[in-house]
């Protein structure tokens, strides 16, 4: 695997700490920040970013970071694929804006067309482009409520879907994302999750039982000819890298079909390639009604986009779909170019060859260190949960310590969980192998430490 942020690599594909981290330049920084930004809005290093390309992030001190977070699944083709550049660029000379809904323009119907071919399923599809993960999710919900006539939407323990009213509700965890920000909207239920860890009577029977669970609970407390969606990450992001137990989306998918109830999957963190498969739902066939994407559709610019079923999706009136910045012709540009990444890159299979790296050494490590207990994910989606040895009881405090001794050797790693103790690791797909085994030798130091 060589990195190939879209034709080779522009910086140094190289760790190097020559302060501490943050240094100097970044704190200036902060203290400005401290002043000007409001603190509800966090960061998970205070590190400044001067450059980025590849596999590494370099700050204003001069520091290059391996880059285990890709922003949170967003940089699938890398921070600076010149391809992805020179497409935005191209199309920033010529207009950057005139609203879809006013005057429309080729691209937005090229980027529809893509999503169409490329999502699962064979039926025929439309798109509609919005401008973030958390906006896809909640046109997904609009939609199926006007579709169906029904209002209720069922969504999962540990699930993540956004930061709006509709999509915080959504959310399982309370704090940070929901705490004090109540009321919240109505008719949302939540379900237990196929979480294999801690299913109480393991992981073997966990698919199954949660899914026979489910749809007891939705029949008995909700009523199936209520509901108009149920709402699913194929594998939990925020929630902690949660991959469902095999057999309880399928499951899902056919209690659904049988009781004429929508199912969306938010692929928002794990679409585009990042699973080692285009979509996440592929992996056991999952072909749902709706699908919202985000994240590593463009390259870093802002897009989202909600595809679906074409009876589906036809059915809502004129102007009852849209927005002003939906569909800006720059992240459509952008999402262009990294589709021909992604296909002309065989991204999906540098997704796999990362997992086939990261796991067994992860798996290595937890052999040694009894903290960790459980190695999880698909591709490039992968993550460790850390608890207190001998026990199932989250350690927190342990995963903080880690990702902190972690970013000061200059490694990049980001934290997730209900509990608040996974680390969970997004390499961008276009990071050099070399890397990706000095990561984890970065990561096994801050265990022996």
């Amino acid at each position: 695997m060589t990195s190939q942020d879209g034709g080779g690599p522009r910086l140094p594909q190289e760790r190097r700490v020559v302060t501490e981290i943050p240094g100097p330049r970044s704190r200036e920084l902060q203290e400005r920040r401290t002043a000007a930004v409001p603190p509800g809005v966090g960061s998970v290093l205070p590190v400044y970013v001067a450059d980025a390309g590849g596999g590494v992030v370099v700050d204003v001190d001069g520091n290059s970071l391996i880059d285990f977070g890709s922003g949170i699944a967003v940089t699938n083709v890398g921070n600076a694929s010149p391809r992805v550049a020179a497409r935005v660029k191209e199309q920033a000379d010529r207009f950057t804006h005139t609203c879809f809904m006013v005057a429309p323009y080729e691209s937005y119907v090229a980027v529809c067309e893509n999503l169409n071919r490329i999502t699962p399923g064979d039926h025929e599809k439309r798109s509609f482009l919005v401008n973030s993960g958390a906006e896809a999710v909640e046109n997904a919900v609009k939609i199926a409520r006007y579709a169906t006539g029904r209002q209720a939407v069922v969504v999962f323990d540990h699930g993540y879907h956004g930061r709006t009213l509709l999509t915080m509700t959504l959310t399982a965890k309370s704090m940070p994302y929901k705490h004090g920000f109540g009321p919240y909207a109505p008719e949302v239920y939540r379900m237990p999750m196929a979480y294999p860890f801690r299913w109480p009577t393991g992981p073997g029977n966990c698919g199954p039982e949660a899914a026979a669970q489910a749809a007891d609970m939705i029949s008995k407390q909700i009523g199936a000819a209520n509901v108009a969606a149920v709402v699913v990450e194929p594998i939990q992001g925020e929630g902690g890298f949660i991959d469902p137990a095999p057999g309880f989306l399928p499951a899902i998918a056919g209690f659904c079909r049988a009781n004429g109830i929508l199912l969306v999957a938010d692929e928002v963190q794990t679409g585009f390639a990042r699973t080692g498969d285009m979509f996440a739902c592929e992996h056991e066939g999952i072909v749902p009604d709706i699908v919202a994407t985000a994240k590593g559709i463009a390259g870093g610019l802002p897009l989202a986009a909600v595809t679906g079923r074409a009876e589906i999706m036809d059915r809502v009136h004129g102007g009852g779909l849209g927005g002003t910045y939906g569909g800006n012709p720059l992240a459509c540009a952008a999402a262009l170019a990294v589709l021909e990444e992604i296909e002309e890159g065989k991204l999906t299979e540098r997704a796999r060859r990362i997992g086939e790296v990261m796991l067994p050494r992860l798996r290595g490590l937890a052999g040694r260190y009894p903290a960790i207990g459980d190695v999880r994910g698909r591709g490039a989606m992968i993550a460790i949960e850390l608890v207190r040895p001998g026990t199932k009881e989250p350690d927190a405090a342990l995963t903080a310590e880690i990702a902190r001794r972690c970013h000061a050797r200059g490694l990049l790693v980001l934290t997730a969980g209900t509990y608040g103790n996974v680390l969970r690791f997004l390499p961008p797909l276009v990071i050099p192998e070399h890397l990706l085994n000095e990561g984890l030798d970065v990561l096994e130091a801050a265990f022996a430490a």
